[in-house]
């Protein structure tokens, strides 16, 4: 793990499914993220996903790269455009630090994602790998 660093690109298919279930789990149960009918009246076009989802998904982003030693100390995004069914979340990501430490490295990794409409989420993460451990 280096500064400037790229991450693989992630394509996350945006189901009705997805954000329903991500809902559920995170329990919120706004009816934006599960009634297409109610989301349509308050003028969403449809149902879409939540902050917490989101939030999930990027740490997926994050330890998918850097393996299952990996430790998530911050999560920090800021939501733009929401996620409908029917699109697909492009997540990106790029080392922009490395501390070494005689602990484990830790990095501080940007990350953005994209959808058919514009920016989904943007944030920074924060994540250590032990000593020894792989990237």
């Amino acid at each position: 793990m280096r500064a400037g660093e790229k991450l693989p690109v992630l394509e996350i298919p945006v189901t009705r499914t997805l954000i329903v279930a991500g809902a559920l789990a995170s329990r919120d149960y706004q009816d934006v993220h599960h009634d297409a009918e109610l989301a349509k009246a308050k003028g969403s076009p449809d149902i879409f996903m939540n902050i917490l989802t989101t939030n999930g998904l990027v740490g997926r982003y994050i330890t998918d790269h850097f393996g299952p030693t990996a430790t998530l100390h911050t999560v920090a995004i800021r939501l733009g455009a929401p996620n409908y069914p029917g699109d697909t979340m492009v997540l990106t990501g790029t080392v922009e630090k490395v501390d070494a430490r005689p602990e484990g490295d830790t990095a501080t990794v940007e990350v953005i994602g994209t959808n058919g409409i514009g920016r989904h989420v943007t944030g920074t993460v924060t994540v250590t790998l032990p000593a020894g451990g792989a990237a």
